[in-house]
């Protein structure tokens, strides 16, 4: 018997697409455009333990003589209600995971593997799965090299339990600190946050992982940091700002975007053929998947009042593959109502199909006898270190830290300081007894032998009780130095409601304890007022002070350079974070962080992005006009000098610039420095739309010893000089540009450029 083509694996990927799809039913090809089953419906846990495929599986597989893709397989956390005791372990992954496939290739006509689609928001999120710290912290290292190699390992480690799809969210930028997912974005900056994007994207590929980047487009600037909300986005503000990600991504490889919830010009992503296909498609010339966030495609029932016509538009408008809904499933029918045609669907078949090629799994669709890929460094080597990257000093009064050996008595206080759930964010599966290192453990482990620590939690991570504040100023008045480990939390529990699809449900039935995450927006910025009494408080006995932020947002803070000696950002820094965290304060390791995001005064004081328009804005009459902490500081143990720029040539022509910039630095204190050196341009002259105050087009971490002096040099080219033209293509324009060197938005020096004609 002559074996199929699509069975050939020498054949070329399109043409084994081609006859597959040739050989498929209207129903066949229905089936592998859907995502319905939530992955964990697809097993139960025997009284034996054992791992048995559940009814509910077997018939969502018979339905369509087949299955696209399994979401959330290995996925455990309070929404889904798995834990350890009914869930897939590190140790069953790849074991259920073949028992799964196996039954999808040898229980249909075509044995069409499925996909094994995941959630990788900051790590898998599954039983065992490791854990690195938020995407915020991330960004706060400004280390896109690090995290390709935690991207790596994270798709190394996903991939050895029969993963193959991972989602990540990677284009959501905080454009308003209110959005409870801002934990989930790199930072406001779309140069930053490309460059992240494309480490991602990057180190994913070389676990042979695809990647599905999140969120497709423009879903951080909803109105008034409403989750899910419309966005007021015009064309020049979306390329300029919420594409770039998003384009790096796709140039790097991603193998699929994610649609997101909001809607741009009236209508939702996942129904907007203008930005899936006329964008997407036409102009950037991209062949991966476009996958529908949970339950979005039934949300367009409110337009076409029937769910086989909401199927029908979003996959005319370029949607590939579906998520939870009640629609797509229904495709065959809109084909023969004449909603649809069917050659629609057959392109985003073959789209399914092809990603399903290029991975391999015609050829090896089980992750048994599949050779495990080695990595460089150990994923939870590689969490601990962008932990303690990311920690940033945003005030310090020059001698309050590092903590110094004659320090004998400390004081850890605060909601943060003992909670490791507390410390990892939103979107994690339970963690194991025993897992993590709190600020608190961290400390105790690291203080020289003999000093004393104490603690107290000194309030409630929210609400307004004080009661406990006066055990807190004791312990405070006799100690040396009061740390308070303060922020917010992501933290979900079994107490925790959801929406349907796994957004915290907030309002009268608000999460307890949860200051973030998703569905967790804040109208006011500020620090709960029981954290900011503690402060006071503790202050008032006159111990020296320092402020620790365990956050998932840039929370708006006082000011605070009378209060404390030092502040703190570590975010959410992961499981090992409390370790990261004291290693910083007693000097093992140096402040290295700087700010992805930009710190308010107040909620009152939004947009506080530093690179909006550039209209001499002078500032409210109560307020000034920037941010309290600008994008890009981050203070350090040492004190650091910047050189003039130097360009090697003061003009050049529109079409070809190409030129170096070099600044000197120095490194004029007595303790080393990792300087995050950073390249802004800004327009004084020309272009066609109005310019910006300043952009981000370049950055470099340059190590310093005492006394040292290094040079940071950017090259300059197109991209670097490129803006969004009138007709929304990116080119380099004429005009007059001043090229900015320094540590942070706020404090550059800069030297001029002319691009001549």
């Amino acid at each position: 018997m002559t074996r199929p083509l699509y069975r050939d694996p020498d054949a070329p990927v399109e043409a084994r697409v081609r006859d597959l799809l040739g050989r498929m039913t209207l129903q066949e090809k229905v089936g592998q455009v859907n995502q319905r089953l939530y992955g964990w419906d697809a097993y139960e846990r025997t009284s034996s333990g054992e791992h048995r495929l559940t009814e509910a599986f077997h018939a969502e597989v018979a339905a369509y003589d087949g299955m696209g893709a399994l979401y959330g397989l290995q996925r455990a956390d309070p929404w889904s209600g798995v834990g350890f005791a009914d869930g897939i372990t590190a140790a069953d992954g790849a074991r259920v995971s073949d028992d799964v496939q196996r039954h999808v290739v040898e229980n249909t006509r075509l044995g069409v593997p499925a996909l094994f689609v995941e959630e990788v928001p900051h790590g898998h999120q599954s039983l065992d799965g490791t854990v690195l710290p938020v995407n915020l912290a991330v960004g706060a290292t400004w280390d896109p090299g690090l995290y390709e190699a935690a991207a790596e390992a994270v798709g190394a480690e996903l991939r050895a339990r029969g993963g193959h799809v991972a989602l990540v969210s990677a284009l959501d930028l905080v454009r308003d600190p209110r959005w409870g997912r801002a934990e989930e974005c790199f930072g406001e900056d779309p140069y930053l946050a490309a460059r992240f994007t494309e480490a991602l994207v990057r180190g994913m590929r070389r676990a042979r992982t695809a990647v599905v980047l999140k969120h497709f487009a423009g879903q951080g600037a909803t109105v008034g940091g409403r989750n899910s909300a419309a966005t007021e986005l015009g064309p020049r503000e979306l390329h300029e700002i919420h594409l770039a990600a998003a384009r790096a991504g796709v140039r790097a490889g991603a193998a699929g975007v994610m649609a997101a919830y909001n809607e741009l010009d009236g209508l939702p992503c996942v129904a907007s053929h203008p930005l899936l296909t006329g964008l997407l498609r036409d102009r950037w010339g991209y062949d991966g998947i476009v996958m529908a966030d949970g339950g979005a495609i039934d949300r367009l029932v409110r337009l076409t009042g029937d769910p086989v016509a909401a199927g029908a538009m979003a996959l005319a408008a370029g949607c590939d593959l579906s998520l939870w809904d009640a629609a797509f499933p229904r495709l065959a029918e809109a084909v023969t109502r004449g909603l649809v045609p069917e050659a629609t669907l057959d392109t985003a078949v073959a789209r399914v199909l092809t990603l399903k090629f290029r991975l391999g799994l015609f050829e090896q669709p089980y992750a048994s006898g599949r050779p495990v890929h080695e990595t460089a460094f150990p994923v939870r080597e590689l969490s601990e270190r962008i932990a303690r990257a990311s920690v940033l000093l945003l005030e310090h009064d020059g001698h309050t830290l590092p903590l110094t050996p004659s320090t004998r008595r400390i004081t850890v206080l605060g909601p943060n300081a003992d909670s490791v759930p507390q410390q990892i964010g939103d979107y994690t599966a339970p963690q194991r007894p025993g897992t993590g290192i709190t600020v608190l453990q961290g400390i105790r482990a690291s203080a020289p032998e003999g000093v004393k620590v104490t603690h107290a939690a000194g309030c409630a991570l929210t609400g307004g009780d004080l009661s406990a504040i006066p055990v807190a100023v004791g312990l405070a008045a006799a100690a040396d130095v009061a740390l308070l480990v303060l922020g917010g939390s992501s933290a979900r529990d079994g107490a925790t409601s959801f929406d349907d699809n796994g957004a915290a449900q907030v309002g009268s039935a608000a999460p307890t304890g949860m200051t973030c995450g998703e569905g967790v927006d804040l109208a006011e910025l500020a620090l709960p007022a029981a954290q900011l009494r503690l402060i006071e408080a503790v202050a008032a006995t006159g111990t020296p002070v320092v402020v620790v932020l365990i956050q998932g947002r840039p929370h708006a803070l006082p000011d605070l350079s009378g209060t404390a000696g030092a502040v703190l950002s570590a975010w959410y820094p992961g499981p090992w974070g409390g370790r990261a965290v004291a290693d910083v304060l007693f000097g093992r390791a140096e402040p290295e962080g700087r700010l992805p995001v930009s710190v308010p005064r107040s909620a009152a004081h939004l947009p506080v992005h530093y690179n909006g328009k550039d209209h001499g804005y002078r500032g409210y009459v109560d307020q000034p006009a920037t941010a309290r902490h600008p994008f890009g500081h981050g203070l350090s143990y040492t004190t650091v000098s910047y050189g003039a720029p130097k360009l090697s040539r003061a003009a050049v022509p529109v079409d070809a610039p190409a030129l170096t910039c070099t600044v000197a630095v120095t490194n004029t204190g007595d303790r080393p420095v990792c300087e995050t050196v950073q390249l802004y341009v800004r327009r004084v002259s020309g272009g066609s739309s109005w310019p910006r105050t300043r952009e981000l087009r370049g950055f470099a971490r340059v190590r310093l010893g005492p006394g040292e002096t290094g040079e940071a040099v950017f090259g300059i080219d197109a991209d670097t000089l490129g803006s969004v033209r009138r007709d929304l293509t990116v080119g380099v324009e004429a005009g007059e540009l001043l090229l900015e060197t320094g540590p942070s938005s706020g404090s550059a020096g800069g030297v001029p450029l002319t691009v001549e004609p």
